[in-house]
């Protein structure tokens, strides 16, 4: 699923490590833009006996390169040289803060309120931390809502999402099934095998906004921006399979997850031939409509689709496992709270957190994002998770641990997807310098891909000084390139760091970021 977790701290010392930085120097001395073309010249082409001139390109910028600058005041002449000339528009912040030393190292808009895209990851990987503790698992369980006599639950099974991202089968052995057949296995275990009553499902663990504010429109159909609710399966995923039924009739249309708490329509004809043409559409009620035709040699087709209300889905998915496993369940699917008194059946932990934080920031899986920050919000109060409860917990942990403003921060979601968040980067590397510091800090910097080596950076950076060393969180959208994290400076200084650009010269801002990453990761000052 994911790399071996890196060190926990960037170290890198000796010999052994100034031949590796003379290895690096001589496979890549430098990262940067290919050369500004000069001007180009103004052509002219006669059409319908009309001349029309040809708009110039706009100028590319100067090529940016990595330095190894030796000491503090070349460092920040060279970071902000890098920034100046190496986009064509956009806005800039940036600090990098000596964790070793304590001084700040470069500042640049550091009070900007940008937007951090997936950086964000960041602040709610250290707010969870912080509050749950990196040992922290969750549990999704089935309760009964009723007496069993001589096999019979009088009553209802209870389905109670508590906001578990790992409700899936990504840490288990099976299919998108394999959840819901281990609850279902356990009721049956416990001598239950007909339920008078509903498979109810449990969401109030979190506030009933299944789409965070600032979320574009177009996001919502696609798989890194699913629904955010406490009771969901599979990262609120599923997949419909087609496949061909006889000539000239319905085709079989299935979910995976299985699942009677979305109905859906099978408008798929079988006809003659090996092709298919497949269409699912949303229905206003919540379910899906396929349409299209399939050819009765074409085999199955499987279409991915993003789950619009996640917890009837997983509720109806319960029911059916239940089935699956020999319970007869006499009523339907149902949302609802769980009772007072009701009584455990069986319940699915979670991996730990420390675990669920390294996926979610080497993969930037905003699902996990989600379901994180508002647990991590709810933690000993009786409100329910919500984007509104986490920025009000973030708020005050900068005020209280880090003595910051709480006009330096908006927490829009936990995930940076949202157009409305804003962090400055020097409430970002502070937060960075006070995560290196904490009891769980090892966690949090084991949890970050490496430059060169893992996940999102593994193509970046590459055959450099930073390769191996920096360590850091991404963040991209259309209009936002960022990365913050740590790295190891030549002669052996932490230094944590935060580049922000907002803006759309993101091919070129990226560049500029990798330069920079390279710079510090070659920087050395004289010892005192």
């Amino acid at each position: 699923m994911t790399s071996a977790a890196p060190a926990s701290r960037p170290r890198r010392t000796g010999a052994s490590r100034l031949a590796r930085v003379a290895l690096l120097a001589l496979l890549a001395a430098s990262v940067s833009v290919p050369p500004a073309p000069g001007d180009a010249q103004q052509r002219r082409r006669t059409t319908t006996q009309r001349r029309v001139a040809r708009r110039a390109p706009a100028p590319r910028p100067p090529a940016v390169s990595a330095t190894a600058p030796r000491s503090s005041a070349a460092l920040a002449a060279d970071l902000g040289s890098m920034l100046a000339r190496g986009t064509r528009s956009g806005t800039w912040g940036a600090m990098v803060l000596s964790l070793t030393r304590g001084d700040t190292l470069f500042a640049h808009n550091a009070g900007e309120l940008l937007q951090p895209a997936s950086t964000m990851k960041l602040v709610t990987a250290t707010l969870a931390l912080e509050r749950l503790g990196p040992d922290y698992r969750f549990e999704t369980a089935v309760l009964r809502d009723g007496e069993v006599r001589d096999g019979t639950l009088d009553g209802d099974l209870v389905l109670r999402g508590a906001g578990d991202p790992a409700f899936a089968a990504r840490f288990l052995t099976g299919g998108p099934n394999t959840p819901v057949d281990l609850l279902a296995a356990m009721v049956a275990g416990a001598g239950i095998r007909r339920v008078t009553g509903s498979v109810v499902g449990d969401a109030s663990a979190f506030d009933s906004q299944l789409v965070p504010t600032g979320w574009k429109e177009t996001y919502l159909h696609l798989a890194y921006a699913a629904p955010v609710s406490a009771l969901s399966i599979n990262e609120n995923l599923a997949w419909i399979t087609v496949a061909p039924g006889g000539s000239g009739g319905a085709a079989r249309v299935t979910f995976e997850p299985a699942t009677s708490g979305v109905p859906i329509v099978n408008s798929v004809r079988t006809v003659g031939g090996a092709g298919s043409s497949i269409n699912v559409i949303r229905r206003p009620n919540g379910g899906f409509e396929v349409r299209g035709r399939i050819g009765v040699r074409a085999g199955s087709r499987r279409v991915q689709m993003v789950i619009p209300d996640p917890a009837p889905y997983a509720a109806g998915a319960l029911r059916e496992a239940l089935v699956r496993a020999g319970v007869q369940v006499d009523g339907g699917v149902r949302l609802g709270r769980t009772p007072a008194g009701a009584a455990v059946v069986g319940a699915l932990p979670s991996p730990p957190l420390s675990r669920l934080l390294a996926v979610m920031q080497r993969e930037s899986i905003n699902h996990y994002a989600e379901l994180i920050f508002r647990n991590a919000a709810r933690v000993g109060g009786d409100a329910p998770g919500s984007a509104a409860l986490g920025e009000a917990a973030l708020r005050d942990f900068f005020i209280q641990k880090l003595d910051a403003s709480s006009t330096s921060l908006v927490a829009a979601d936990g995930s940076g997807l949202s157009r409305l968040d804003r962090v400055t980067p020097r409430l970002m590397t502070r937060m960075l310098a006070y995560a290196h510091a904490a009891p769980w800090g090892d966690v949090f910097h084991a949890s970050l891909p490496v430059a060169g080596e893992s996940e999102l950076l593994r193509n970046r950076m590459r055959f450099t000084a930073a390769q191996g060393n920096l360590h850091a969180k991404t963040g991209t959208t259309d209009e936002v390139i960022g990365l913050a994290g740590y790295t190891t400076a030549e002669n052996g200084e932490i230094l944590a760091f935060t580049f922000l650009y907002n803006g759309t010269d993101r091919w070129n801002a990226r560049v500029v970021i990798d330069a920079m990453g390279t710079t510090l990761s070659g920087f050395a000052r004289p010892t005192d």
